[in-house]
């Protein structure tokens, strides 16, 4: 699967559901304590805004070697230090989602193009500085992919639209979900679920 295609064939996607969202829903219910500006600002400044200043900050070393090593570090991380993360994230999406102003989607579609101009520029070898450390471009990039699929998936359910994910962006999302599952002990109860053995505890994830 290239990395490359399916991130580029999410933002693509991901940009085409911002320009759909009714007007009236912006400031409604998105995910939890957000609204639904604020999942779009989440959205665009962890899948969309960074990648291009990301790509630029080389690391001295590789500190994770895999997609599903970033999620697992943030499972394993020391409660304050999720705890300022999440209030990091929470200001973040606050703050980019009043930024996107009133045509988020032209600043969506800018960002998104942006951000593959960069990743086009940026060799699969690369080590990058990332918020968990410094990691090789075709290791975090999926990373990014998983965001936009994933929050794609919250927006456009919050909104009532639809959202045409690419299948190969959903099979790279869907496969390292399964991946950090495994890696932080989960795997066997995922596969169970996945294959019709078992449920999966209520409110369970993987990140």
């Amino acid at each position: 699967m290239d990395y490359r295609r399916t991130y580029r064939a999410a933002a693509v996607s991901f940009a085409d559901l911002v320009s759909r969202l009714p007007a009236d829903r912006w400031d409604g219910p998105g995910l939890a304590d957000w609204s639904l500006r604020e999942l779009v600002g989440h959205t665009v400044g962890s899948a969309l805004r960074q990648v291009a200043p990301v790509l630029a900050s080389p690391a001295a070393s590789v500190t994770l070697g895999a997609p599903e090593d970033y999620w697992a570090f943030a499972r394993s991380a020391p409660p304050e230090l999720y705890a300022a993360a999440t209030a990091a994230s929470s200001t973040d999406a606050r703050e980019t989602g009043a930024w996107l102003g009133d045509d988020p989607a032209a600043r969506v579609s800018e960002l998104a193009g942006q951000a593959t101009a960069a990743l086009a520029a940026a060799r699969d070898d690369d080590v990058v500085t990332t918020a968990a450390g410094g990691m090789r471009v075709r290791d975090w990039l999926p990373t990014r992919t998983f965001e936009l699929v994933v929050h794609g998936t919250d927006i456009a359910t919050a909104a009532g639209v639809t959202f045409a994910v690419p299948p190969d962006a959903v099979a790279e999302a869907v496969a390292l979900a399964a991946r950090i599952a495994a890696a932080v002990g989960d795997g066997e109860l995922v596969l169970r679920a996945l294959t019709g053995r078992a449920a999966l505890p209520e409110k369970f994830s993987v990140v």
